[in-house]
């Protein structure tokens, strides 16, 4: 049986500019990174919002933020007003809740950085309190948080234990690129595909490489 194609995700969108040549090759989604740690292509709060604000309806737009309190979170939501919060670091328990209190209709993705057979578990435990997972190749134990962008792929057997498992849509991002792609999509069957550098050039998005992408991505499916 053929699968539909994975929904793409664009990530740390730059300015209107990037934002609309994205959307343009078919993303349904745009990633906007805030401050971190480390990592590519954070933007100001204020830039965020812009860009969101010009965003038709129909198109996710994704606040990136490596907060991890609840007030901190909405606190930012509130500059930013994306439609959808990724979660990039782990957070407090009761931080679900209080966000759905605070941001009805907010849809709340949680990052996994998928390093073992832990971090399965921990997708499989969140699953219930999201409504979306992503599975990145970060690194949150480091001395400097890695939250994402370092470009690195990682153990897609993990990842397709998430998505089948969890009941929830999954996102799959980690060094995938127009050359990987396919086989990604093949290995994993995710909800969504999500990407950064992989489609750069001098950190600027690339037309060329976008529609690489964009192409390799429907072929798969």
């Amino acid at each position: 049986m053929t699968l539909p194609a994975p929904r793409i995700k664009i990530c740390c969108i730059a300015d209107p500019v990037e934002a609309q040549m994205a959307i343009a090759a078919g993303a349904s989604a745009l990633g906007l990174v805030s401050a971190m740690p480390s990592g590519p292509g954070p933007i100001a709060d204020a830039q965020i919002a812009t860009i969101a604000r010009g965003i038709a309806p129909g198109i996710a737009t994704f606040l990136l933020t490596c907060r991890s309190d609840a007030a901190g979170i909405i606190e930012q939501h509130r500059t930013c007003r994306t439609n959808t919060l990724q979660l990039v670091d782990a957070v407090q328990p009761d931080t679900y809740a209080r966000l759905r209190d605070a941001l009805p209709g907010i849809g709340i993705v949680q990052v996994i950085h998928v390093i073992d057979q832990r971090s399965v578990d921990e997708a499989l435990a969140l699953a219930p309190q999201v409504d979306a997972l992503l599975l990145d190749s970060g690194n949150p134990h480091a001395a400097i948080k890695e939250l994402g962008g370092t470009g690195r792929v990682h153990d897609w057997s993990l990842s397709r234990q998430i998505v089948a498992d969890s009941g929830k849509p999954v996102y799959l991002a980690g060094g995938l690129r127009p050359d990987n792609v396919a086989a990604a999509i093949a290995a994993v069957r995710p909800f969504g595909v999500d990407l950064c550098s992989g489609v750069r050039v001098n950190g600027r998005l690339d037309a060329e490489r976008l529609q690489l992408f964009v192409s390799a991505v429907r072929s798969a499916g």
